[in-house]
């Protein structure tokens, strides 16, 4: 017990709360399946690639795409206005940083070029701010699943010291019922030898009557 409180107290220590890690949205050039293309990135906090995908996959779904993830993530015809009034092809991949953060990647194909922001200005400005704000909640629904996991943590370990207090108050009170039990057994023990003091006196007189049957035995001649 003393050496998990230790360690809880270590971990506890070694997690910088006070760090702030600023998500930020930036323009890059990536390789994709079939090429490298210029695309949006962002880093996201407190998550892994599992969570980031399965979170975009629905996003793009929101946006009535057909999404494939066999190689990289294609959401097929997604239909958002604030980019585009026709639908898009957008292709994304992730890839966790060496500090255990995950780097999303996205390329838009506007039909044979792909979104810049020097070729479509309004465009690539209105994605930034979408790619910002997904990330900004996924980031909030990691780190919310892991309050949750840790307040699971807390609740289990208050049920164990709830049951530790029960197990005190068990032991204090089968100590009262084991101190009322000795008490009857010393007066017990009192009576019992009360008992076999008047049961000695009983044998003696008992010896004096058989003694004076056998001389009657004897008499009779």
């Amino acid at each position: 017990m003393k050496n998990l409180l230790l360690f809880i107290v270590a971990l506890a220590f070694s997690l910088n709360i006070n760090a702030q890690k600023k998500i930020e949205v930036l323009e890059s050039s990536a390789k994709f399946n079939d090429g490298s293309h210029n695309s949006i990135s962002v880093t996201l906090y407190e998550v892994d690639s599992k969570f980031v995908e399965k979170a975009w996959k629905k996003f793009m779904k929101s946006y009535k795409a057909k999404v494939n993830s066999k190689k990289e993530i294609f959401a097929d015809n997604a239909l958002i206005p604030e980019i585009s009034e026709n639908s898009l092809d957008i292709y994304a991949f992730t890839k966790e940083t060496k500090e255990n953060d995950v780097e999303l990647s996205i390329a838009i194909n506007l039909g044979g070029v792909y979104l810049s922001s020097s070729t479509h200005p309004d465009k690539f400005k209105a994605l930034k701010s979408i790619i910002y704000n997904f990330a900004v909640e996924t980031t909030k629904d990691a780190i919310k699943d892991k309050i949750k996991a840790e307040e699971k943590v807390l609740n289990s370990i208050h049920k164990e010291q709830e049951k530790l207090v029960k197990e005190q108050d068990n032991l204090k009170s089968n100590i009262e019922s084991y101190k009322d039990k000795i008490k009857t057994a010393e007066e017990d023990i009192k009576t019992n030898i009360k008992n076999q003091e008047d049961k000695s006196k009983e044998i003696e007189a008992q010896k004096l009557i058989l003694e004076k049957v056998n001389e009657k035995l004897k008499a009779v001649k």
